[in-house]
């Protein structure tokens, strides 16, 4: 099975660091929507793909964007939510990394399906688990921590933050099952 994560497009929360980083639910900037569309060439999407979302705005817009009306598996799911990385036991989550509630992520990406039978609890603090999808490829757009963080856990390899994917860069993992 591979996974490809890839980082979503460039947001509004990262024009003007470090104030830009107090945002709540930061947008895809117009270059951010190119990259998003550049996708669809880079990495094109079959109905036999799953994609799995960050519940952020920036990742499900880029995810939007990059589908389109490509009928494959679209979730949002919590477990590829931002992580710090390396992660820090009393660090806090900045206001541009709050998870979009159901309720918007149902009103706002219908074609994306929220992960059901999930404890409540996973939408405000998440675990670094998820389900298991039955496909050969899975995409996973989601945020340059948490991509940095499961690159390391499955490849058992150090990073470090200079390990960080730029905005729709991508890496593929195979993993053996």
């Amino acid at each position: 099975m591979e996974l490809i994560f890839i980082r979503h497009g460039q947001g509004e929360h990262t024009v003007n660091l470090p104030e830009s980083l107090g945002m709540i639910n930061p947008s895809l900037t117009t270059v951010g929507r190119i990259q998003a569309i550049g996708l669809r060439t880079a990495l094109p999407l079959t109905s036999d793909d799953a994609l799995i979302v960050s519940p952020t705005l920036r990742t499900l817009q880029t995810a939007s964007i990059w589908s389109g009306s490509i009928d494959c598996c679209k979730v949002v799911h919590p477990l590829v939510a931002p992580r710090i990385f390396p992660a820090r036991v009393a660090a806090t989550t900045l206001p541009c990394d709050e998870l979009r509630s159901l309720e918007k992520l149902r009103d706002e990406f219908p074609s994306f399906d929220p992960a059901s039978n999930l404890p409540s609890s996973l939408w405000s603090t998440g675990i670094n688990v998820i389900s298991d999808l039955q496909r050969e490829r899975i995409y996973i757009v989601t945020h340059d921590g948490t991509i940095t963080s499961y690159r390391q856990k499955i490849s058992d390899q150090p990073l470090t933050r200079d390990d960080f994917l730029e905005e729709t860069e991508w890496v593929q993992l195979v993993v053996e099952e």
